[in-house]
């Protein structure tokens, strides 16, 4: 517990230094500073989750072998893994407090602390939804429709863009396969145009590529930070299901299968994190002073290789639950092969 407040404590730290100037230069109140960060705490806990089910444990176990209880256990005979047992079972309940947390608190405050962050302090307000893969933005008597598969890029496949006259009646109708922002201008590939020439008869025209001129410009169309947070577990989940475009279904996958892995990383990591401690005690004799640095920079290493499957999973180089479950196999299946070593 002292572990996990002392990072939440780092965090909203760093994060309120960063932050404040904002609020203070919109001249919003203290009590609204206060529950953007008290908000902040539930994302906090899932970001530094795994590190701390890794640092608890190993901290636990090192506190055990620096006393020699360790040694007096083992000596009764009583086998390594019957030791770790309880270590291990406690991450497990740590971890599925953490999925709990998904599921049904972090969609909640993270909308939130999204809401006070873009309206309240950047005074940016979404045009528009998120349904089933698609976003849906509306302008000045004109409507947006399209897929984004990657948010830092001004890629839009399934373009189509509308606009209506005062009376409501549709005038415009532009559709195509691919839209990009590109000098400033909207380039659309492989679409066709529909003028209104009267009630009922309209104008099509048909084309490879054409640029257009239409009001609004990706950065209008912002998505907010931690977009995929709103979403629960079982919402990303119902998402994958209803994607069409396969860019779209593979990166809906990778994000369902990637928040999940992501929560369970700490246990793997705690199963190696602890016969590396006995390690580092048998080679240099020294434990916690040297075995807490030594795991987290295991942590950052797990971290650094989930990440980048994940971007591998997400561009489509790789299945997403291989991506997923693959660094959970590799430093699981050597922890377990380290614990067994040690026990024998």
């Amino acid at each position: 517990m002292m572990l996990v407040l002392s990072f939440i404590a780092i965090y909203l730290l760093i994060d309120f230094f960063e932050k404040i100037d904002n609020f203070m230069e919109k001249g919003k109140s203290m009590a609204l500073v206060g529950k953007f960060f008290l908000l902040s705490i539930p994302f906090i806990v899932e970001q530094m989750g795994p590190v701390c089910i890794l640092l608890a444990g190993v901290v636990t176990f090192g506190v055990l072998n620096h006393s020699n209880e360790l040694v007096a256990l083992k000596s009764c005979g009583i086998p390594l893994k019957k030791i770790t047992g309880p270590i291990i079972a406690g991450g497990m309940i740590a971890t599925l407090c953490m999925l709990a947390l998904s599921q049904f608190v972090l969609p909640k405050t993270v909308s939130q602390t999204n809401r006070i962050w873009n309206k309240e302090v950047k005074g940016r307000v979404s045009l528009g939804i998120y349904r089933h893969g698609r976003y849906y933005y509306q302008g000045n008597n004109h409507f947006y429709s399209f897929a984004r598969p990657d948010p830092n890029q001004n890629i839009f496949p399934f373009f189509s863009y509308s606009s209506w006259n005062s009376n409501y009646e549709l005038t415009v109708l532009v559709s195509s396969e691919h839209a990009f922002w590109k000098d400033g201008s909207w380039i659309l590939q492989n679409g066709q145009e529909q003028y209104a020439q009267g009630k009922k008869v309209f104008r099509t025209e048909v084309f490879t590529e054409k640029s257009f001129d239409f009001t609004e410009t990706p950065e209008d169309f912002f998505i907010p930070q931690y977009r995929s947070n709103e979403l629960s577990l079982a919402e990303l989940y119902h998402d994958a299901l209803h994607q069409e475009a396969p860019a779209e279904r593979t990166v809906a996958w990778a994000n369902f299968y990637g928040r999940i892995s992501y929560v369970l990383l700490g246990l793997p990591l705690l199963m190696l994190g602890l016969p590396l401690l006995l390690l580092v005690y048998r080679k240099w004799g020294r434990d916690l002073s040297l075995a807490i640095p030594v795991s987290c920079g295991l942590a950052f290493v797990c971290w650094g290789c989930w990440g980048t499957l994940q971007s591998l999973a997400k561009a489509g180089y790789i299945p997403p639950l291989t991506a997923a479950i693959s660094i959970h196999i590799a430093v699981g299946a050597l922890g377990l092969f380290l614990l067994l070593r040690e026990d024998t």
